[in-house]
Formats: structure tokens, C-alpha cells, sequence
């Protein structure tokens, strides 16, 4: 079975919302699917997407787990974007955890750091 993800952040201000999700991945999005829909292809088969849909905005969870969770968050932070909360779960697994402007969370996920011992 071919599978495509696309994971759907509902926004109540769509030009806000575009310029933050800029900000935080990167880039302007990979395309557009209509007016007010943009779309970010951030791997192969894996795409989130950004939606004006006011009555549902601010109820998105969204995490991916990245390779490198250290320069993901470099990266939002160079671009003025900083994180509200990271944690870190018993195993090590390390989430950060960004809120757009109408508080969908946008969480990345990353490896236990290696140890020196």
C-alpha cells in the first residue's frame, strides 16, 4: 500500500499562520493547495499542512521525530522562533514543543543524547 501523511494544522488567521510555519520550518511552503491551504514536504510521503478553518484552529498535535532535535531548534530559534516547553521522558527521548498563534502544538521529537560514560 503507497501512503502519503499529511498532517492538518487549522488556523484562524491564515496569512499569521503561513508566516510563522515559514519561520519554524524553514521556508516558504512547497506549494499551495488552494488559497488558503499551504503545504510543507518536509521527507518523502510526509507533508504538514496549513489550513484556515477558524472553528477548529488551535486544536492541532503534531510531532515528528528529527535526526537532529539540537539544530531543528537552532534553526526556529535563528529564525526567531523559540520553544514553549522541552521535556525529557524517562528513556531519554527528548520533545520540544512550539504553540502557534492560536496554540496548535507543534512538537519535535529526538533521540536520548549520546553519553559520555
Amino acid at each position: 500500500m503507497a501512503l502519503e501523511l499529511f498532517a492538518g494544522v487549522p488556523v484562524s488567521d491564515f496569512a499569521r499562520a503561513v508566516a510563522w510555519y515559514e519561520r519554524l520550518l524553514g521556508g516558504p511552503a512547497t506549494f499551495e493547495a488552494h488559497p488558503t491551504e499551504q503545504v510543507w514536504t518536509l521527507a518523502e510521503h510526509c507533508h504538514v499542512y496549513v489550513v484556515l478553518d477558524p472553528g477548529r484552529a488551535g486544536r492541532a498535535l503534531v510531532t515528528l521525530f528529527v535526526d537532529d532535535l539540537d539544530e531543528v531548534v537552532r534553526g526556529a530559534a535563528a529564525r526567531g522562533v523559540e520553544p514553549d516547553s522541552r521535556e525529557t521522558y524517562g528513556n531519554g527521548v527528548r520533545k520540544v514543543h512550539y504553540l502557534d498563534p492560536d496554540g496548535n502544538e507543534i512538537g519535535f521529537g529526538g533521540a536520548p543524547l549520546e553519553s559520555d560514560g
